[in-house]
C-alpha cells in the first residue's frame, strides 16, 4: 500500500512535471535516473508511475528509448481500445455479436457520413474515391483479410473526413471490432454476386453523396448499407439453421 501510494503522488509529479516544464506531445522526458533524483524519489516508484501514467494515454515508455509525452490521438485511442480489448475474442468467436457490433455501426456511421458531408475537403473526397476503388479492387482476389481491411479502410475515410474528432477516435478506437465484424460478414455476403452487387452500389452511394456534399442523402446511404447487411446476414444465418435442422430429419427411405 505504501509503494502504491507513493508511486500515485510521483504520477503526480510527472504531470506536474511536464506541465511546468511545457512538454509537448512527443517530447521526451529526463531519463529515469535523471528523474528520480530530480523528484527525490526511488526508482521503483518512479517506473510505477510511469506505467501508471502509460495505462492512461499520458506517457509513452519506450523499452530502452525513454518516455516521451503521448500524442492526443494516441491518448484518445488508448483509453478506447483497453476497454474493448478483453472482449474481442468474444465478438471473434461468437458470430451473434456481429449484431451487437452492426448496432453500434449504424449509430455511428450515419452520423460521421453527415458531417462528413458537410466538411470534406478536396483531399478527404479524393482519399474516400481511392478507398472506394481500393475496395472494389480487393473483391475476387480470394484475400478475405484484404478485403475486409479495404472495407474498413473505405468506411473509415469516411469518418475521418467528418472532421470531428471524437467520432473519428470512436472510429478508429473501434476498428479492430469494426474489421473483425466484417471479416465475418464478408465469407457469407461477398461469395454471392447476389449480394455482392448491391453492396458495391450502396458503398458507391454513400461516397457519391459525401463527394456531393449531401449530408440527408449520405445519412441516408450509411442508414440502408446498414440495414442491408444486418437483414441479409438475418436472412442467411435463419437459412443455414434451417438446412442443419433438414439434414437432422430422419431418411424417408429409412
Amino acid at each position: 500500500m505504501s509503494t502504491q501510494r507513493i508511486s500515485d503522488k510521483v504520477a503526480v509529479q510527472l504531470r506536474a512535471l511536464v506541465d511546468e516544464q511545457q512538454l509537448q506531445p512527443g517530447d521526451r522526458l529526463p531519463s529515469e535516473r535523471a528523474l528520480a533524483v530530480q523528484l527525490g524519489v526511488s526508482r521503483t516508484a518512479l517506473r510505477e508511475a510511469i506505467a501508471q501514467l502509460g495505462s492512461l494515454g499520458f506517457l509513452i515508455a519506450r523499452v530502452g528509448g525513454g518516455t516521451y509525452v503521448a500524442e492526443p490521438a494516441a491518448r484518445a485511442r488508448q483509453m478506447l481500445d483497453e476497454p474493448l480489448a478483453p472482449y474481442l475474442p468474444l465478438f471473434q468467436g461468437d458470430p451473434e455479436y456481429r449484431f451487437d457490433v452492426l448496432e453500434i455501426r449504424h449509430a455511428l456511421e450515419g452520423a460521421t457520413a453527415w458531417h462528413a458531408a458537410l466538411r470534406a475537403t478536396d483531399e478527404d473526397r479524393t482519399r474516400i474515391a481511392q478507398a472506394f476503388q481500393t475496395m472494389l479492387d480487393a473483391h475476387g482476389k480470394n484475400d478475405p483479410a484484404g478485403e475486409a481491411q479495404a472495407d474498413a479502410a473505405f468506411h473509415l475515410s469516411i469518418a475521418e473526413a467528418s472532421h470531428n474528432l471524437v467520432l473519428l477516435q470512436v472510429m478508429r478506437g473501434l476498428f479492430e471490432l469494426l474489421q473483425t465484424n466484417i471479416s465475418q460478414s464478408r465469407e457469407k455476403l461477398y461469395t454471392s454476386a447476389t449480394t455482392f452487387s448491391p453492396l458495391s452500389s450502396q458503398h458507391r452511394e454513400m461516397m457519391d453523396a459525401v463527394l456531393a456534399g449531401d449530408p440527408e442523402r449520405a445519412r441516408a446511404a450509411a442508414h440502408t448499407h446498414l440495414e442491408f447487411v444486418h437483414t441479409t446476414l438475418r436472412t442467411l444465418d435463419d437459412n443455414e439453421a434451417r438446412r442443419a435442422r433438414a439434414s437432422r430429419l430422419p431418411s424417408s427411405h429409412g
